[in-house]
């Protein structure tokens, strides 16, 4: 039909975890040729290990608190918080506090290469 418009709707729960060298809950959100976004969920304790990635990301704070590490800068945010980490420079995270961190990964480009853990 002349105008119809498909939409694409995911619910994070209705989203598989994958697999990941970080052990936790990831979870692919949308992928495409542009883009690539996941939902990370950090219990306490849990962390991504430092990595590069070859493109620019993009982390968007949904709920709790973390710390995040990108190149030599350690911050602690919360929920409603935007962090950009440029491609190439090393981040981690960190959930160090007792309630749930849950966060957005925009990365953008799509990535071609693979992820560097460290």
């Amino acid at each position: 039909m002349k105008g119809e418009t498909t939409v694409d709707i995911v619910k994070v729960a209705d989203a598989e975890s994958r697999e990941n060298p970080h052990g936790v809950d990831a979870r692919a959100l949308h992928e495409s040729e542009r883009a690539l976004v996941s939902h990370i969920t950090l219990h306490l304790g849990e962390a991504l290990k430092r990595h590069i990635t070859p493109v620019d990301v993009i982390f968007y704070v949904l709920e709790g608190t973390g710390v995040v590490e990108v190149g030599e800068d350690k911050t602690e945010v919360g929920a409603d918080t935007l962090v950009d980490s440029p491609a190439k420079i090393p981040h981690c995270w960190y959930n160090e506090s007792s309630e749930t961190l849950r966060f957005l990964v925009i990365k953008v480009p799509r990535p071609t290469g693979p992820t560097k853990v460290l």
